[in-house]
């Protein structure tokens, strides 16, 4: 599968710079176009405001200010130039509750390192080819948390039948 990634901007926000700076190389290798770096959640905010990438990158835990707390501002702010954007949540840590704070949060998808440049293209392709709608309630905003559509579902909301 080839994808052809010139046109599209990225914003990285990762605190570590070698890891920084792999991911940086990798999207450079799939051809990114333009690639923005941040160090922290509030620097990668005010980034993400000045440039308004078409996708951010994150990791999860930055000393500064977290990628959860660069996210809440993300869909969240009234500064943020688009609420929509998708939002690829890095991190060692794969485990379910993690995965379901990141997804509560309005993340559009994971990626846990370490991870190959296959993997994150795959992500970055995903989130192009396949966009998800979006939920805004009392308590979220983000992505729609499901995957799948249950074609033999009638009825106005199934959670309720729980």
């Amino acid at each position: 599968m080839s994808f052809k990634f010139e046109h599209l901007s990225v914003l990285v926000v990762e605190d570590t710079l070698p890891m920084r700076k792999i991911i940086h190389a990798v999207l450079m290798t799939l051809g990114v176009g333009n690639i923005y770096n941040a160090d922290g959640g509030e620097e990668g905010f005010r980034s993400f405001v000045r440039h308004n990438p078409d996708i951010i990158i994150t990791d999860w835990h930055m000393p500064k200010s977290s990628g959860l707390e660069l996210i809440n501002l993300v869909r969240r702010s009234g500064n943020s130039p688009n609420r929509f954007v998708p939002i690829i949540m890095m991190t060692g840590y794969s485990a379910f509750p993690r995965v379901s704070e990141a997804r509560d949060t309005g993340v559009t998808e994971f990626l846990v390192k370490p991870f190959t440049a296959d993997d994150l293209a795959k992500r970055i392709a995903h989130v192009i080819n396949r966009p998800r709608d979006f939920v805004e309630s009392k308590h979220y905003f983000g992505p729609d948390r499901r995957r799948r559509i249950n074609e033999n579902f009638q009825g106005n909301d199934r959670r309720k039948s729980r």
